[in-house]
């Protein structure tokens, strides 16, 4: 393990979604977005001072792919509560109180932790200074694929809802799952921890890629779980939710 690494990154992380302290959930949705954003760039940095060839031709390929892809949720994010007053209505609702001080300061040693296990795929890699080969190639192309699918969502489910804000989105993505967003999120992070496995080392190694991947599909599949509730909840009578819920899997297309 390269502690000096992981521990500027955990410090980068930390700098990056700070702004939770002024509203809790921007540590794990704004911050979330750029501090991955910040980690990809703080490895390219580190990477470019580091003797031999440790940033390859696809780790540099990869970590530009995890840049793009926090900046874009990050500032998706952003604009989207800051321009959107009844989303920060009902985003405050769901939220509810602001936590006391001590309760924001461990959410945010917690989420820049995750933070560095979920991007471990990658800097792990550039840390034990791995050759590129076709599995890290698999890994980028799968990290694009869910990038571009979670982006298309993002922009479509704000189309959709703009034109029709009495009901879900159900075209475009939506026709092959009602999270297409978060099947995207899924496909980038399953990405990264394979654009990393032929790298990984250890016991530690393992472990922190392992349990950075095995949060984020968890959250994503609570997330899903809780969206539908919420769906049942205000659409359930209607007929044209009902039609599109029983025929749409979840998340996952043709499995839930």
């Amino acid at each position: 393990m390269n502690w000096v690494l992981i521990g500027t990154l955990f410090c980068v992380a930390l700098v990056a979604c700070c702004m939770g302290f002024k509203r809790f959930v921007w540590f794990m949705s704004i911050g979330y977005g750029l501090a991955v954003a910040a980690i990809a760039l703080a490895c390219l940095v580190a990477g470019a001072g580091i003797a031999g060839n440790a940033l390859t031709p696809g780790l540099v390929a990869g970590l530009l792919v995890c840049l793009a892809y926090g900046l874009r949720l990050g500032v998706f994010l952003w604009r989207r509560e800051m321009g959107n007053a009844a989303y920060r209505k009902v985003l405050a609702t769901k939220v509810g109180k602001e936590p006391p001080v001590f309760v924001k300061a461990l959410a945010w040693l917690f989420m820049g932790a995750l933070y560095v296990c979920e991007t471990a795929g990658l800097h792990l890699r550039l840390a034990n200074g791995t050759p590129d080969d076709a599995v890290l190639w698999v890994g980028v192309v799968v990290m694009a694929v869910g990038a571009v699918i979670e982006a298309v969502a993002d922009q479509q489910k704000s189309a959709q809802k703009a034109a029709h804000p009495d009901m879900v989105a159900t075209e475009g993505l939506f026709r092959l799952v009602r999270c297409p967003n978060y099947l995207g999120e899924m496909l980038f992070w399953m990405g990264v921890l394979l654009a990393g496995v032929t790298s990984l080392t250890g016991v530690g190694q393992w472990a922190m890629a392992l349990v950075g991947f095995v949060c984020i599909v968890f959250i994503m599949l609570d997330g899903a779980r809780r969206m539908a509730k919420g769906h049942e909840a205000r659409y359930g009578k209607d007929l044209r939710y009902r039609e599109y819920a029983d025929r749409t899997k979840l998340i996952i297309p043709f499995v839930w």
